[in-house]
């Protein structure tokens, strides 16, 4: 039921991802059609229903382009789990602020990355030059974007008619 299923506009644009169970109540409220089904079903008492893969409301959305808030899992997403000082591959990252709040650094975008915990304990409460670290990529602010969330690997090949910039990004 926590399988992601892509829920299109009613122009077909890619408005989001949700769940199996969230695609569910939006099929059986008549708020969205069956596009593509993934493999399996799922029975209640009154109704069988095919596991949706995408899904295609049919009333169309309005899209709200807004800047992204700046959040943990974003920023790891953003540097692709990887220590931006050393380039460690890890789930267990920190937070680490380029230029420390300590010295005016700002929690924004611009200033925080991923960092491994060594690293971020070496750098210390210093800019990366006191620290004599150097970053692998300078942070930036992403853009807007409903599938930040879709992770590498994690995009479902049925998708990729619907969202071809986004594979293009992640098959890297």
């Amino acid at each position: 039921m926590n399988n992601p299923v892509l829920i299109l506009n009613q122009n077909y644009q890619p408005l989001n991802i949700c769940n199996t169970k969230r695609a569910l109540v939006l099929l059986d409220l008549g708020k969205a059609e069956l596009m593509q089904d993934a493999v399996g079903h799922i029975n209640t008492v009154s109704k069988a229903f095919k596991l949706p893969s995408i899904i295609r409301l049919y009333r169309m959305v309005k899209i709200p382009i807004d800047v992204r808030r700046l959040s943990r899992i974003g920023v790891f997403v953003r540097d692709n789990h990887t220590c931006q000082y050393c380039g460690t591959y890890s789930k267990t990252l920190t937070l680490d602020h380029v230029i420390p709040r300590s010295k005016g650094g700002q929690h924004e975008w611009n200033n925080v990355v991923s960092a491994c915990s060594s690293c971020n304990h070496k750098k210390a409460g210093r800019n990366p030059s006191e620290a004599k670290m150097n970053l692998i990529r300078e942070p930036y602010a992403p853009r807007p974007n409903p599938f930040y969330l879709v992770e590498r690997g994690a995009i479902l090949s049925e998708w990729k008619p619907f969202i071809p910039w986004l594979v293009s990004q992640t098959s890297d």
